[in-house]
């Protein structure tokens, strides 16, 4: 029988974890209640707080004494966390804050990826240790207990930052108007403050509570560069929980996680992965817009500078024949491996066809498309391995299951909007990926599904490019046709005007979520053909990554065509196959490319092109 005496020890674990939980999300929120940017980049800040912080203490220490040496250095690390978020303000975000909320994170996406490359080449591959906290390095007897004294220090961090930003948004002029912002930030500027300003403190803010929270936690855990990723999808869980742009909610939230951490670990080890994200998918199903956060306006969530969808024209017809002539001329003068990549751009164009469909014409943003390609690659898999069918009825399997997941995942995903939405995608996308990685008696867990082989017809490269060519372009056929359709028009006018549509009888809700169940079937076709392309599936194809790469696709394209995620995809695999592999800072590159499309390219090569041709026409 456990000592009771355990729980409580048990407890005050917890209460050092929700409070390093709370000095990240609440600078978070801190954001995003004034800027509305969903900052994917603060991990990123998080794990520069760690690094400065190892580098202050190694050099002011040995001049100043361990002592005032080591707690001078972790308020400096987090100002100059500080102000690299507002370099990252001043360069990027200040040009994108008018952008839709997609390119906006996308934005801070790319500066992550190349953080991710910085870190490393400034300080090393390997871990780096920190000091221990002096004056706290031994530990106190709790209900005879051996508790750490650090502990203790980290538990009282959360309250005194809870209770400074309190102070500081109710006794001061700039956190007056900070909540000002939080409630309608177009009225403050209506009023005459200088937004700018007021934005940069913000992100002045934010990244140095990140910053202090990375830097606190040197002494408990080692600097390492993957710090941001570990750390971030809790972040945005325990923002979206508490509410987003409500730091009382988000220290709320912090609680309620860390001690569901905390105790089921216990009850139920292999919960603790999902655990985080079934939480916020019960609050968001229960409660759409968080503990403490308000409903969102029932607005458009259309993108800036969409225009209608107009049929081919006679060039753009002849176009695709051509396409079309080429691609299935193409194997004559290819080797085996360039088919295979070929191969895999019809896949990865249909995994991201799918998704445009659901962004572009629904205006649903999904941060989790990757749960129904993965579905559908472990439905064939499962399939093959488990049930002993042929490859035929396991891509039949493919899309069934990834539409089944799609229907239960779209029902509720459909009732919320808006940011909130986009995380309710991206919890049932965890919730699938950690099942995957869990249920090692029907998946294989980490180490995946091997021995996933086309029928012996297909086992020719050749054979099966043109079988996949067939599959990727009916379902992409399908779901283009669908777009002209009534049905797709109704989906961009609930985009646009969903309170239009409600006042003149429409049945949005189903509609969408028949949109999000249909994307889903697509997106789980190209796991299908993926997966006996590659023969083998592991818990990655349902990953964040894999749904990022699915977003590149589509903004590197343009969402404001048809054709834009068959060419953003396309461009992203090869670039992936041919340019990356030849340097090791290859996520600094993809970040730059990112970067550099979000400011200079909104519209995506396609809207690039398609304004290059309507301009030489029009001379």
């Amino acid at each position: 029988m456990i000592d009771p005496a355990f729980y409580v020890i048990q407890f005050l674990n917890g209460l050092a974890s929700a409070s390093n939980l709370f000095l990240i999300a609440c600078g978070l929120t801190i954001i995003f209640g004034v800027t509305r940017i969903v900052n994917f980049a603060h991990g990123s800040f998080y794990m520069l707080g760690a690094y400065f912080a190892f580098t202050l203490t190694a050099t002011i220490m040995p001049a100043l004494g361990d002592a005032l040496g080591f707690w001078l250095a972790i308020p400096v690390a987090a100002v100059g966390v500080g102000l690299f978020a507002v370099l990252m303000e001043l360069l990027l975000l200040r040009r994108i804050y008018r952008s839709h909320e997609l390119f906006q994170l996308l934005a801070t996406f790319g500066v992550v990826l190349i953080v991710q490359d910085l870190v490393p080449a400034i300080w090393g591959p390997e871990e780096l240790f920190g000091p221990r906290a002096p004056g706290f390095t031994s530990f106190v007897v709790i209900l005879g207990f051996r508790f750490p004294e650090y502990q203790l220090v980290l538990i009282a961090a959360g309250p005194l930052v809870l209770g400074g930003l309190w102070l500081l948004f109710n006794r001061t002029r700039w956190g007056t108007l900070v909540r000002a912002a939080t409630q309608d930030r177009e009225m403050v500027g209506a009023l005459g403050v200088n937004q700018s300003v007021l934005f940069t403190g913000v992100l002045f803010l934010g990244g140095a509570l990140a910053g202090l929270a990375g830097a606190l936690q040197m002494p408990v855990e080692p600097a390492n560069p993957f710090m941001d990723i570990n750390i971030i999808a809790e972040a945005f869980v325990v923002t979206v929980i508490g509410g987003m742009g409500n730091v009382l909610g988000a220290f709320l939230a912090a609680l309620i996680i860390a001690q569901l951490q905390a105790f089921g670990i216990l009850v139920f080890p292999e919960i603790t992965l999902v655990l985080p994200f079934l939480v916020m998918a019960l609050v968001l199903v229960v409660r759409p817009w968080g503990l403490l956060g308000t409903p969102e306006p029932m607005t458009g969530h259309g993108f800036a500078g969409d225009r209608p969808l107009k049929p081919l024209g006679r060039r753009a017809q002849l176009g695709l024949a051509a396409l079309v002539a080429v691609l299935l001329l193409l194997p004559l003068g290819l080797g085996d491996y360039t088919e295979k990549l070929v191969l895999e751009v019809f896949v990865f164009a249909l995994f991201a066809f799918s998704l445009n469909f659901i962004m572009g014409a629904g205006g649903m943003v999904s941060f989790g498309h990757a749960a129904y390609f993965g579905l559908g690659a472990y439905g064939a898999a499962l399939a093959v391995k488990h049930l002993d069918f042929a490859m035929e009825p396991a891509l039949l399997a493919a899309p069934l299951a990834a539409g089944a997941g799609a229907l239960l995942f779209g029902w509720f995903v459909v009732r919320l909007s808006g940011v909130y939405l986009a995380m309710l995608t991206l919890a049932f996308a965890q919730i699938a990926w950690s099942t995957a990685f869990q249920w090692v008696e029907l998946t294989g867990g980490d180490n995946g599904m091997i021995g996933i082989w086309p029928s012996a017809w297909a086992s020719d490269v050749t054979v099966y490019y043109y079988l996949s060519l067939i599959l990727c372009g009916a379902a992409i056929a399908f779901l283009w046709r669908a777009s002209y359709a009534p049905f797709g028009y109704t989906l961009r006018a609930g985009r646009d005007s969903p309170l239009r549509c409600d006042a003149i009888g429409i049945n949005l809700k189903r509609h969408q979520w028949l949109g999000f169940a249909l994307a889903g079937t697509c997106a789980g076709l190209a796991g299908g053909v993926f997966v006996f392309s590659k023969g083998n599936v592991d818990p990655g194809a349902l990953s964040i990554p894999t749904s990022v790469d699915a977003l590149v696709m589509v903004l590197l394209g343009g969402i404001q065509t048809l054709t834009g995620p068959l060419l953003g995809a396309a461009a992203f695999h090869l670039l992936e196959a041919y340019i990356l592999p030849l340097t090791d800072y290859w996520r600094a590159i993809v970040g730059l490319i990112i970067v550099v499309l979000v400011i200079a390219f909104p519209q995506g090569l396609a809207g690039f092109l398609r304004e290059r041709l309507a301009g030489e026409e029009s001379r």
